[in-house]
């Protein structure tokens, strides 16, 4: 799992410089817009906005901003029509990637997704081609120095976490979907604040990379989750930590 998790780490810690570009504001309004417009604009009785929300009041955006992506989402102010789609394809090595986009321009998007794999060795599939290497799950990242092992598995394990995982520097906690809010809520009760918390595809099994394929995979990760309609990236890699580092 390790190279999950600290690519997770690495995007938490440029999570800051990606908002100075205003990335993470178009990505959270467009998720906010979405979810509304799909479950309805009451975070109470929509937890796909409540999450939205939550991570929007996380990156300090303003509430009128969350209000009228909501308002747009439900229709009651005018706005940009997004639609969610996504892509499947190969990364070096033949690593599985899933890719979740929002756009109001899919051939633009697909043209574009398309370059970026063939551009770092990797190609666009055909749907159905690698999403059953995946399974939707709550995903919570703790730092391994913020809770003593058993401690941290009765908190999480009490609350419906399935697995937790030692992972070197982390604690990986695994959660069905159902039970994510339920779980995100007992490690922040026990004062702890995730570095990841995230109801996405996690894979099944994982594909060892090295030297040239894995600073490529990084390149592809990078690129993909740097493009304005690409909501999250999904792969199954693993990476050594000197890899990481000299990429």
């Amino acid at each position: 799992m390790s190279g999950h998790s600290k690519w997770h780490t690495i995007k938490h810690k440029k999570g800051a410089l990606d908002a100075k570009r205003g990335k993470v504001f178009t990505k959270l309004i467009k998720e906010i817009t979405v979810a509304a417009r799909v479950g309805g604009g009451d975070p109470d009785a929509n937890a796909r906005l409540r999450k939205a929300v939550s991570d929007a009041k996380g990156a300090n955006m303003p509430n009128d901003t969350i209000a009228r992506a909501i308002r747009r989402g439900t229709g009651e102010e005018e706005g940009v029509s997004y639609e969610e789609i996504t892509y499947e394809g190969y990364g070096p090595g033949g690593v599985a990637v899933m890719v979740d986009s929002m756009t109001d321009n899919r051939n633009r998007t697909v043209a574009e997704i398309r370059h970026m794999f063939s551009k770092n060795g990797g190609n666009l599939g055909t749907t159905g081609a690698v999403n059953w290497m995946f399974e939707k799950k709550g995903y919570i990242v703790v730092a391994k120095s913020a809770k003593p092992e058993d401690e941290l598995f009765e908190i999480v394990t009490d609350a419906g976490a399935e697995d937790l995982r030692d992972d070197g520097d982390n604690f990986e906690i695994i959660t069905s979907p159902d039970d994510f809010d339920a779980v995100l809520e007992a490690v922040k009760k026990a004062g702890l604040e995730p570095e990841v918390a995230e109801v996405e595809l996690l894979p099944k099994e994982y594909k060892k990379l090295e030297g040239q394929e894995a600073k490529q995979m990084l390149k592809l990760m990078e690129s993909l989750e740097d493009h304005d309609d690409v909501q999250k990236v999904s792969a199954n890699f693993d990476i050594s930590e000197a890899d990481m580092a000299s990429a």
